[in-house]
Formats: structure tokens, sequence, C-alpha cells
């Protein structure tokens, strides 16, 4: 997968469980998201897409990612 595919997917991902279930994981609010990062992102492809949600958010890179929503 390229990394434009990644992104495309990362935008369109959703959170699966928890107090944010169904919200897209790029809308999650910055504190949920250092709270991952200090308490460990889940092991599979959520952790590590949370873990460029942390990157992306860290650098106020949001927008560029929520435009590639569908």
């Amino acid at each position: 997968m390229t990394d434009k595919e990644e992104l495309i997917k990362l935008a369109n991902t959703k959170m699966p469980f928890g107090k944010y279930e169904g919200r897209f994981i790029i809308d999650l609010p910055e504190y949920y998201i250092v709270w991952y990062k200090q308490k460990g992102f889940p092991k599979g492809k959520l952790g590590e897409q949370l873990a460029l949600v942390y990157e992306i958010k860290l650098n106020g890179l949001e927008d560029l990612v929520r435009k590639l929503i569908k």
C-alpha cells in the first residue's frame, strides 16, 4: 500500500470501541491521543494508526487528513 493509500485509509478509519466509538480517529480529541501515547498504543493496525494521528496532530496537519474523508 502506498503512503497516499495509507493516509486515505487513516482518514476514513473510525474508532471501533470506547467513549469515542464511531468517530473518525483523526477527529479524536488531542488529550485522548496523548493519553494513549502515555499509556501505550494498542497493538496492531489501530495502534499504528493512533500513533500516526498523534504525529499528525503534534505537527498541526489534521486538516490535510480531514480533506481525504469520503
